[in-house]
């Protein structure tokens, strides 16, 4: 039977200043570490057996410190080593209880993300996603914007769809269309918690049975853009002819192919077949996702034709004057400009009556719809193909890309030839 030491007083204690461990009594193992003057409480006990490189079968004896003295007391140290002795004899190890409290405690603070930190991951997620760099900017402005006055500085944990309410309900609305596309951008950043593990449950910012109930469904006002009417599309192309630059050029091929302004802006050579007279956009620069193809009028081919001179400026057709892609404040600004000097002539400019407000590119759309549903015979399926918009049948919207080709080429020859209808060759 080992020998218990004897039991030393606070005062005895205090004038040890050899190097070593000393037993100080009171509770077996309790031991006074002292190293270069630097002192330490140390229980030494056994906790279990362990295999040793023998293969025997030895008892595992651990240090287990208790803190510093003097700031430690004697007393403090012996009671401290009575608990853990007791714990012990119960069959547990303190160390190790230890080891997975901290583990745990540590795996609690990783996962205490704030919604800010997880929303910055999901906006750097959506920039390499998206083709756009505005609309990936736009993704997060929204969510700067309207969510982190309120969630910002949360712990994602602790968000609630109350929470969630309270931001999207002063918007939902007075600015409906852009509080749904919050309530999507707030599903997202939750979904990447619930993957990460930062958050359990189920999705806060989800629609159906969770935040409908709540803020109901709004009534939402669709405004189409400020188009010009039918009838002056021919004016217009004749004032525009008057300009020169290549703004002019790409507003004018816009609104002969009734695309999209982003659509022609990033338009490149390698898309034109020349033979066939048909622009191929690829489907990453579709806003459905999908390859479009546009037949290309006579007309619409003497402009290429005319800018061919920029092709070793780069891939791009329409080149901005310092180089790059055009933006749409430059055909903004030429629409501005026109409708300024169209003022002086008839005091009306180019308006759209029913709204009263200057037209827009993209209100060309609207205008070449109007003039093929009013002045054509085309089938609707043909006028709606042009503008590249998502019919419900995919099948029947595969089959159109096919066999209403040649249709659409006719469709698009005719366009041009109204528009152009007064203007001298």
């Amino acid at each position: 039977m080992p020998k218990k030491a004897k039991e030393l007083s606070a005062r005895s204690v205090a004038i040890i200043k050899e190097n070593g461990m000393h037993a100080v009594g009171g509770v077996d193992g309790l031991h006074l570490r002292i190293v270069k003057g630097s002192c330490a409480w140390i229980l030494r006990v056994v906790v279990g057996q362990r295999v040793n490189a023998f293969g025997e079968l030895k008892n595992h004896r651990r240090d287990i410190g208790l803190g510093p003295f003097p700031e430690v007391s004697l007393a403090e140290a012996r009671e401290k080593a009575r608990e853990l002795k007791k714990l012990i004899r119960d069959g547990i190890d303190p160390l190790q209880e230890k080891q997975e409290r901290l583990n745990a405690l540590r795996i609690k603070k990783q996962r205490e993300k704030t919604f800010k930190e997880c929303a910055e991951i999901v906006f750097a997620n959506k920039a390499r996603e998206l083709s756009n760099p505005k609309h990936a900017a736009q993704w997060a402005s929204t969510v700067e914007t309207y969510a982190y006055p309120k969630l910002g500085d949360r712990i994602i944990s602790s968000i609630t769809k109350a929470d969630i309410a309270a931001v999207l309900e002063p918007i939902w609305v007075s600015k409906n269309e852009t509080a749904q596309r919050v309530r999507g951008r707030l599903e997202n950043i939750f979904n990447y918690a619930k993957a990460m593990d930062y958050f359990t449950g189920d999705n806060p910012a989800a629609w159906k049975g969770n935040l409908e109930p709540i803020l109901g469904k709004a009534k939402r006002e669709v405004k189409s853009l400020p188009s010009l009417p039918y009838s002056e599309a021919s004016k217009f192309i004749q004032h525009l002819n008057t300009k020169g630059g290549i703004a002019a050029k790409a507003l004018e091929f816009a609104i002969l192919t009734a695309c999209r302004s982003g659509e022609v802006f990033g338009a490149t050579w390698n898309e034109i077949n020349f033979d066939t007279q048909v622009w191929t956009i690829p489907k990453e620069r579709m806003k459905a996702g999908k390859e479009h193809q546009v037949p290309l009028s006579d007309k619409a081919l003497e402009i290429l034709k005319s800018v061919e001179i920029n092709k070793g400026l780069g891939e791009h057709i329409f080149i901005a004057p310092r180089g790059g892609m055009l933006s749409d404040m430059a055909i903004t600004s030429l629409i501005r400009r026109m409708h300024a000097e169209q003022l002086e002539i008839d005091s009306i400019g180019y308006i759209d009556p029913k709204q009263n407000r200057v037209i827009t590119t993209h209100g060309f759309r609207s205008t070449f719809r109007d003039w093929s549903a009013d002045k054509t015979d085309y089938p609707r399926e043909v006028c709606e193909h042009v503008l590249a918009h998502k019919l419900p049948d995919d099948v029947e919207a595969a089959y159109l890309r096919g066999a209403y080709l040649e249709k659409r080429k006719g469709l698009m020859a005719d366009w041009a030839n109204f528009c152009c209808l007064n203007i001298a060759e």
